[in-house]
């Protein structure tokens, strides 16, 4: 008889394995599973249940595997816990936000830094940014930087642009720019990491402890959620190399339980820069040790351009709302292409944030450029949210064997104003097309881009099946899926895309034990409630890190 440190009873045990296998009890022994049966119960004899072996009798709720979230910012969401919330809700207008922001001046002494994020300006009675005027009333003695919503912009007062050496004649950057009035003053709205990282690197970094506890906390929300396994997808942009070590003490001290998969900053690869001389293998080894084997690397991050939401998302065709803008591409096309191929040699996996059609098809030209100075087979190259691809993108996508992570919460959280104000009622339909993913048979994730929109694999997954908008329209349904495969999406295919499906994804034996365990089963409840399923306990290693409780030994 096999010995178990780890039974499930009385479970509804779905394996989202290639046959999409129903099971009702699993085993498990030193972290891997060991035995998996349709039966409610081993077979007499089968097993060796001792005093030391957890049994844990579901009493039929759903068993499936840990979930897997491929994008998103755990560490700017960290962060993001201690500043103001100017989102929508609560706030419905400007001066709602400004009277949050001044309560906070209050209590701060003159000249430290107040942060707050969330605004949303599509969503403010006013339909404007902050301006640096709005601040200066609730804020003049310090400087203040409020988040945008789609993390590409933020508005400043103006002694943060004087902190930050900002003046008036300054010049845009290449990848970003400022905001300015009727006159040609600036209004303090930044666009794109040109421009907000002079302000951002004005602001007082926190203590590697802090940000590490920090972490921890985040983290605790995660497998709250049911993920055991999380990418952040951009370590580096705003604190450099030490945003790495960030991770990896966390993971190696065990603050964060999470097996978590960081997407490197190319700006950390380049010549010079910290990581400028190793190649995928060695950076990816150093990382493993450094964390015990917790953290390992994603890939090299790049950005082509900004947000849909915020207007600086590349579009072939003009913005619906204003005929004189399509955004744009953040790097040049040669420039680009040239350091993709270098990281591409290097063995990077690449990964490349791009919103718009025309940012989409300047990614996949650099990939196509690439891969065909340097042939490699099974690459998975990336890119992030694909949100307005056409046809004949994905098209392209499959012959380059290009994966994507989608960014489908947008469709609840933007899709209105999408067809409404970004896009017009034609383009915005077919965002996050997943339908079509499918017939091209492109691998592909779904993501919360969180802090972006809160961390939920669930509400991803009903936003995938339903594609129901804020205000309750369904934008494109024939882009809808089933739910046997967005649940896939945030399991298997996520673990395709880590290059990790021989050991995780699916509950097959011989594969970690990272489960998720859930009050019902998402495939047979109404599509529309799969979002307010609830997570009764997380795996990771065989071990809970979320509902404890559950193990209760029968």
């Amino acid at each position: 008889m096999d010995k178990t440190d780890l039974l499930f009873i009385n479970a509804n045990v779905l394996t989202l394995d290639n046959k999409n296998s129903r099971a009702g009890s699993l085993t498990v022994l030193n972290g891997q599973i060991t035995g998996i049966w349709k039966t409610s119960s081993p077979p007499k004899g089968a097993i060796n249940v001792t005093e030391q072996t957890n049994v844990v009798d579901l009493k039929g709720a759903t068993l499936l595997p840990g979930f897997i979230d491929t994008h998103n910012h755990i560490l700017m969401y960290a962060m993001m816990r201690g500043q103001v919330n100017c989102s929508t809700p609560p706030h419905k207008s400007i001066n709602s936000i400004t009277m949050a922001i001044g309560l906070k001046a209050k209590e701060t002494p003159d000249g430290e830094w107040i942060e707050g994020y969330g605004y949303d300006d599509t969503l403010l009675h006013e339909k404007r940014h902050l301006t640096r005027e709005d601040l200066d009333k609730v804020s003049p003695n310090n400087p203040v930087i409020v988040r945008h919503i789609s993390g590409h912009l933020a508005a400043v007062n103006t002694l943060a642009l004087q902190y930050s050496g900002i003046q008036e004649d300054i010049s845009d950057p290449r990848d970003g720019h400022f905001g300015r009035d009727n006159n040609g003053r600036l209004n303090g709205v930044l666009y794109e990491p040109g421009a907000m990282l002079p302000v951002y690197n004005q602001i007082p970094k926190k203590t590697v402890e802090h940000m590490i506890e920090m972490v921890g906390k985040a983290s605790e929300e995660y497998v709250a959620q049911g993920i055991t396994t999380n990418t952040d997808a951009g370590v580096g942009l705003f604190f450099g190399s030490e945003e790495v070590d960030v991770h990896l003490k966390a993971a190696e001290q065990g603050v964060n339980p999470l097996r978590t998969r960081l997407m490197i900053m190319h700006q950390l690869l380049r010549e010079d820069a910290t990581y400028g001389g190793y190649s995928q293998e060695q950076l990816d080894q150093e990382l493993r040790v450094r964390s015990r084997g917790l953290a390992r690397l994603d890939s090299a991050k790049m950005f082509q351009d900004g947000s849909i939401q915020g207007l600086t998302g590349a579009l072939r065709k003009p913005y619906y709302n204003n005929p004189d803008v399509y955004g744009n591409l953040i790097q040049d096309q040669e420039p680009f292409q040239e350091e993709v191929l270098d990281l591409h040699k290097r063995g990077y996996r690449i990964t490349t944030h791009g919103n718009g059609d025309r940012a989409i098809g300047s990614i996949l030209d650099a990939y196509g450029y690439a891969l065909k100075k340097s042939p490699r087979i099974d690459h998975r190259h990336r890119i992030e949210h694909v949100q307005t691809a056409t046809s004949e993108d994905l098209s392209k996508m499959k012959e380059l064997g290009v994966a994507a992570s989608f960014f489908i919460n947008h469709v609840y959280y933007w899709g209105d104003r999408h067809e409404q104000i970004f896009l017009g009622p034609e383009r915005a339909r077919r965002i996050s097309p997943l339908a079509e993913a499918v017939e091209n048979k492109i691998l592909f994730t779904l993501h919360s881009d969180c802090p972006i929109t809160p961390i939920s694999p669930l509400f991803s997954v009903w936003a995938a099946v339903n594609r129901i908008t804020r205000e309750g329209n369904i934008l494109g349904p024939e882009q809808r899926i089933d739910v046997e495969t967005a649940l896939k999406s945030m399991t298997i295919y996520g673990a395709k895309m880590n290059f990790a499906e021989k050991y995780s994804g699916s509950l097959e034996i011989g594969k970690l034990a990272d489960f998720t365990v859930l009050e019902t089963d998402p495939t047979t409840v109404k599509p529309e409630e799969i979002k307010d399923i609830s997570i009764i306990a997380t795996f990771i290693d065989g071990r809970p890190v979320f509902g404890q409780e559950v193990l209760m030994t029968t």
